[in-house]
């Protein structure tokens, strides 16, 4: 069975008819108008496939030369004219005759060139009219012209002298006026202001009692000195009491022992009065923080002594000296406390405790009881924050008086010694000063105590702690023989010591 074929025009079996598409509508050309305007015989494009213009054909057209372009499109030669217009043509808006009223035969009348609308542009003077009569133009000014009056300035010469005078004596008394109002204006708006006040004085003076604070620190200030202390970049500041009329100063070993051992080192007192002098250090006892100073100055107030022994608690006290670079401060208190143990590093003393205001700078000024007599040497306080919080310690001058006549004497001073090494104890039976060593050959060897005895009692003060054996044993002398209460082995025995110089 042969395989069943047809032609694209005839539909085959499985295949639907197509729609031939729509007669296109072509209306009949007029053949008057073919005649014009179509092709030219043998011609079925554009343009002409034989023409030798035609693209394609391999003919070029060559450019025009230059002078043919000149010679059509150029000036003629000679002619100034910038733009050309054809032959017979006029422009559209011709330029009207000039006026023959204003313009003589020529065009140009005499003197009047500038008025002439073809004339060229020249640089010139102003073409204006000569006057007939001559202008007297005066010399010429080569120097700075004159200065404007105050009244050609703000009036112009438009106001005489007279007026302008009589201008400003009413600006004046317009002024004048308006003060004076202002002045009681501002006077009666505001009642709490009296500019003519004056305050009444109370005519008697105050009356001070004899042995008021003020009448003893008038007595003690003109005895207290400030202490400076210079060494290269460093120094430091004190107090001092005058002690002498020789010129001798008592202070406190810590204020002036920079200066002790430098050579280049400055010590320079400095009085009530502001007077200055330079100052030598007689001698020193760091054992119990005291030294004294020498001045060459005459006339001196010298401080009264006390005695310390004779204080209780409660009396009142003054404070005098330099706390802070404050010099002359003065403050009050009471003796918190007598015979008071009290330990600076390496220095123990019997000091007196006050509550009176002591800071930085009035270490070695002068306590003073309520005569005005000097009873102690302010020497520390007790501070965390390091001022005055009630906690004040002076060296006795009963002490001080004894140490200061022996630096004055001799400069050095010897200090009775026990010869043991302590430590505190306190336990529930007993409390006191306990012997950790006797020293070889010492006073406390000699009277026979041993390793390991705790002092209780030392002469008649009774020990509670090593601070209180130490200052005990600075209350005798050296040579005396003091009766020494102690406990050894659960009993109590008295020996006597004889106290040697340390």
């Amino acid at each position: 069975m042969s395989e069943q074929q047809s032609s694209p025009g005839q539909p085959g079996a499985d295949e639907r008819p197509r729609l031939e598409p729509r007669p296109l509508h072509r209306p009949a050309v007029d053949p008057a108008q073919s005649a014009v305007f179509s092709r030219p015989t043998g011609v079925d494009s554009a343009f002409d496939p034989h023409r030798p213009e035609t693209p394609g054909n391999g003919i070029h057209l060559a450019t025009p030369p230059p002078e043919a372009l000149t010679k059509a499109f150029g000036r003629p030669e000679g002619s100034p004219e910038l733009l050309q217009r054809p032959p017979g043509d006029q422009p559209a808006d011709p330029r009207p005759e000039p006026d023959p009223v204003l313009w003589s035969a020529n065009g140009q009348p005499e003197g009047a060139a500038w008025r002439d609308p073809a004339a060229g542009a020249v640089l010139g003077p102003p073409a204006t009219a000569v006057s007939e009569r001559p202008v007297d133009t005066g010399p010429r000014i080569t120097g700075p012209g004159p200065r404007l009056s105050l009244r050609e300035l703000a009036f112009g010469k438009r106001l005489t002298p007279a007026a302008l005078l009589g201008l400003v004596g009413f600006v004046l008394v317009v002024s004048l006026v308006g003060g004076v109002i202002g002045r009681l204006t501002a006077e009666g708006a505001n009642p709490l202001n009296d500019p003519d006040i004056t305050l009444a004085e109370v005519a008697p003076g105050k009356e001070r009692e004899p042995g008021s604070l003020a009448s003893l620190a008038k007595k003690v200030l003109p005895s207290v000195v400030s202490i400076e202390v210079r060494l290269g970049d460093s120094g430091g500041l004190g107090s001092g009491v005058v002690i002498d009329g020789k010129g001798y100063v008592i202070t406190n070993n810590h204020v002036v022992e920079m200066a002790a051992n430098a050579q280049n080192a400055k010590v320079e007192v400095v009085f009530h009065d502001s007077q200055r002098a330079p100052a030598r250090i007689v001698g020193r006892d760091p054992k119990n923080d005291l030294a004294v100073l020498k001045v060459e100055v005459s006339n001196l107030t010298v401080a009264q002594i006390g005695k310390s022994g004779d204080l209780q608690v409660g009396d009142k006290v003054i404070a005098i000296g330099n706390p802070l670079g404050l010099a002359g401060s003065v403050s009050e208190g009471i003796v918190s406390a007598v015979n008071r143990p009290f330990r600076i590093e390496d220095v123990v003393f019997n000091a007196v405790q006050t509550d009176a205001a002591i800071n930085q700078g009035n270490s070695g000024g002068a306590l003073v009881d309520s005569t005005g007599a000097l009873i102690g040497i302010n020497t520390a306080i007790v501070s965390r924050s390091g001022g005055s919080v009630g906690l004040g310690f002076a060296i006795p001058i009963d002490d001080a008086k004894g140490i200061a006549e022996a630096l004055i004497r001799s400069g050095v001073v010897k200090h009775p010694d026990i010869g043991l090494n302590l430590k505190s104890v306190m336990n529930a039976t007993v409390s006191g000063a306990q012997v950790q060593n006797v020293v070889q050959n010492g006073s406390a060897a000699a009277a026979g105590i041993q390793e390991g005895d705790v002092i209780l009692k030392l002469g008649e003060r009774t020990v509670k702690n090593a601070d209180e054996l130490l200052v005990a044993v600075q209350q005798h002398k050296i040579g005396e023989t003091v009766p020494v209460l102690l406990a050894r082995q659960g009993r109590q025995l008295t020996l006597n010591v004889t106290l040697k110089s340390d």
